[in-house]
């Protein structure tokens, strides 16, 4: 959990990274089984605290539970629903919003390789 939690300069954490990618996992998978877009962008960074190991783990877990989940639904859909509106007109489609989580995801992950990198030579 050490790594997770360090700060560096002014990065964000590995923690924080974590939590943020989750967070939009969440709500759009919230939207690919039935339910509301319930996320708001101020919100996605207002991770609880790290305290211990295990609030690490917890996180890192729910991630990747969240990720399999996504995987599972995405697999589940056709060409027709991939072409269907998501939410409202100005969210584009199922397959834009998809396309735009896998794109946010590496965009995070190169983060936290570079974030581990500069951790990795502080110690």
């Amino acid at each position: 959990m050490g790594k997770a939690n360090e700060k560096v300069q002014d990065l964000n954490t590995i923690a924080l990274l974590t939590f943020h990618v989750n967070y939009y996992l969440k709500g759009i998978l919230n939207v690919f089984e039935g339910g509301e877009l319930e996320i708001k962008d101020k919100f996605s960074f207002d991770m609880p605290e790290i305290k211990s190991e295990m609030d690490w783990l917890d996180l890192v877990n729910d991630f990747i539970h969240n990720s399999e989940r996504f995987i599972d639904q995405v697999e589940k859909m056709d060409e027709k629903d991939l072409a269907q509106q998501f939410v409202k007109e100005e969210y584009g489609s199922y397959l834009r919003n998809i396309e735009a989580q896998i794109e946010h995801s590496y965009y995070h992950l190169g983060q936290i390789s570079l974030i581990k990198k500069l951790i990795m030579q502080k110690h």
